[in-house]
């Protein structure tokens, strides 16, 4: 068992929080920490410190950079519950599973997870002939114990879910217990052009018939997709941008 936080530790991780949403909300307004100080009055070295999670600041101090933030006092200093579940990335093939929850791991120091994986590993087979051995129940079967293990082993971690779990009940209702879902949407699109650019084509039929079939699966699974606990398009976006947002749909 974690032993808890003493409440130094526990200060210093609030300062950190502070630092961390100022300086989320300068990347996302393009704004340069010189920039903010002039607004603020508060000195550059000062906001440097602050962002670096070692800057206690005064209260009236906090209320200038509030208002050059165009934000409310309270949402810089808000209590958060810290949240003992694991993150869940949903959606289809393309959406940025793997790409933005490898980030998003790193950037929380949390391991990051692909089920697929798992699942190849619980039937003790490559994942593409997982199917062909033992079926869609066979499959089925053994993603909720790859499920069920990861969840029992990390606590806490970013998990990529394959885009065919949220159509069993069983297993997708696990996910939405244990975890934070997040649905990475995109449009068909991009969808297609980022499998492409994968080199593989699986699980569709042929490039030709490829956006057709993304498209209907889009539209099948929709209502699936968002029962998520948050959702955040990534059609158009580089993966800064998303991973940005994904950050704040977690908030």
């Amino acid at each position: 068992m974690t032993a808890p936080l003493s409440a130094q530790q526990q200060e210093s991780a609030y300062l950190s929080k502070l630092g961390e949403r100022v300086r989320a909300w300068r990347n996302e307004h393009a704004t340069t920490r010189k920039t903010l100080a002039l607004a603020s009055g508060v000195s550059e070295r000062y906001l440097a410190q602050l962002e670096a999670g070692q800057g206690n600041i005064s209260v009236l101090l906090l209320r200038r950079l509030a208002h050059a933030m165009g934000v409310a006092v309270d949402s810089l200093v808000r209590e958060e519950q810290v949240r003992e579940k694991c993150v869940a990335l949903i959606g289809l093939r393309g959406a940025g599973k793997s790409t933005l929850g490898e980030r998003l791991a790193e950037s929380l120091g949390l391991p990051f997870v692909e089920l697929d994986g798992e699942v190849a590993k619980e039937a003790g087979t490559a994942l593409g002939d997982v199917f062909s051995l033992y079926g869609q129940e066979g499959f089925r079967r053994f993603e909720r114990r790859a499920l069920e293990r990861v969840i029992a082993l990390h606590p806490r971690a970013v998990i990529a879910v394959g885009g065919s779990l949220v159509t069993d009940p069983v297993t997708y209702s696990l996910l939405l217990e244990r975890c934070q879902c997040v649905w990475l949407k995109a449009s068909p699109e991009q969808h297609m052009a980022r499998v492409i650019a994968q080199g593989d084509m699986r699980p569709f039929k042929g490039r030709s018939a490829a956006l057709k079939e993304i498209r209907k699966l889009l539209e099948d699974r929709e209502e699936l997709y968002a029962r998520a606990d948050a959702v955040v398009d990534t059609s158009g976006k580089p993966a800064r941008q998303s991973l940005a947002d994904l950050r704040k749909a977690l908030s």
